[in-house]
């Protein structure tokens, strides 16, 4: 009796113990779940994966044909949407190495306007498959090299008439006469002209790295070389005459030149800011400077300034052949001045419509 009340007892001490055991664990799972979701709380939302995106590269075939016989020359494959004529050229250029890619022209048809180096694909692209038309440019030579053969030759011309090489004029005549003031200060004005011109060329002016065909080189040298040649000649000659009012027509003339020749510098110094060139351009502003005031009333004050320096060349020398090449260069500049007017209208049109193109209140 007694064995079997102890058993009854150790059963019972058993169960309590096991009931609290198991309440101790239950506990215990409790408060480790409570830590872990706390963790999980504080960690914030579980962000997804990024999807990576590949992007499909789209990729152009070119058929560059002839433009005169409409035969195919070459297939350029293999283009980019991100790639522009330029690129092109130089795929056309390793296919076909005998074309330089200053040489090239690629037209979307035949006769119409040739592709700038700067324009996309993708801008011209109709379809996967390109056709684009090729012209022979030829000969190409660079902008800069233009300006600087342009501006040397009459700056040398006129120094050889001035000095009076025998060949030239007649030795004992160049001897007897003294020279005339005007022709030394003519000498002066002429060579500050185009030094000016090579400096800016070298220095201020922005020259793209265009090209032009070597013809445009051969006219520019004849037009501005003949004509310094024919005006040196006669202003230099031994039996020159001075201009009929005298001292205060040279005078007057002399700082007239010197004043548009500070203003055509200011001009391009202003042209050649970076704000006034690329795609993001606007129209160039007038400064504290008083010779950028022209901008004010005319688009293009740098032939403004171009043509006065010549007319007071003219007035100052009472020559001619100097009066001829003023005219013709008035004209030129003139066309130049209202083709860039046209342009500046239909970008800047809010700062234009009160403007000249060259003359103001006139042209």
């Amino acid at each position: 009796m007694f064995r079997r009340h102890k058993s009854l007892a150790s059963e019972r001490k058993r169960e309590l113990f096991s009931k609290g055991a198991s309440r101790f664990t239950l506990k215990n799972d409790m408060r480790n779940f409570h830590a872990l979701s706390q963790l999980v709380l504080s960690a914030g939302p579980l962000k997804p994966t990024p999807v990576v995106k590949h992007s499909k590269t789209i990729h152009f075939e070119i058929e560059i044909l002839d433009a005169q016989t409409r035969k195919q020359i070459c297939i350029v494959d293999k283009v980019t949407q991100k790639s522009t004529i330029h690129d092109v050229k130089q795929k056309f250029h390793k296919a076909c190495p005998k074309w330089y890619p200053s040489r090239i022209g690629l037209q979307l048809e035949c006769g119409g306007p040739f592709l700038k180096d700067y324009t996309s694909i993708q801008s011209v692209a109709a379809s996967s498959i390109v056709t684009l038309y090729f012209t022979d440019l030829g000969q190409q030579v660079s902008w800069t090299t233009v300006f600087l053969a342009e501006y040397t030759g009459p700056l040398l011309i006129y120094l050889l008439f001035y000095l009076r090489m025998p060949y030239i004029y007649d030795v004992k005549e160049s001897s007897r006469t003294l020279r005339h003031p005007v022709v030394h200060l003519a000498c002066f004005c002429h060579c500050i002209h185009y030094i000016r011109y090579l400096l800016e060329t070298l220095f201020v002016h922005k020259v793209s790295g265009g090209h032009t065909p070597l013809k445009n080189l051969i006219k520019s040298c004849a037009f501005y070389w003949g004509f310094t040649s024919w005006i040196a000649y006669y202003v230099n000659h031994p039996w020159y005459t001075p201009p009929s009012f005298g001292n205060r027509q040279v005078t007057i003339s002399a700082v007239n030149f010197l004043i548009c020749e500070a203003g055509n510098h200011f001009i391009n110094v202003v042209l050649a800011h970076p704000s006034h060139t690329g795609n993001n351009a606007r129209f160039p502003s007038p400064t504290y400077n008083p010779f950028t005031w022209l901008f004010f009333l005319v688009s293009c004050p740098n032939y403004t300034y171009e043509i006065g320096s010549w007319i007071s060349f003219t007035v100052m020398t009472q020559t001619l052949p100097v009066g001829i090449f003023t005219l013709l260069l008035s004209i030129q500049m003139s066309l130049w001045a209202q083709k860039k007017h046209k342009i500046y209208l239909k970008k800047f049109n809010s700062y234009m419509h009160r403007k000249s193109a060259i003359f103001p209140f006139i042209l």
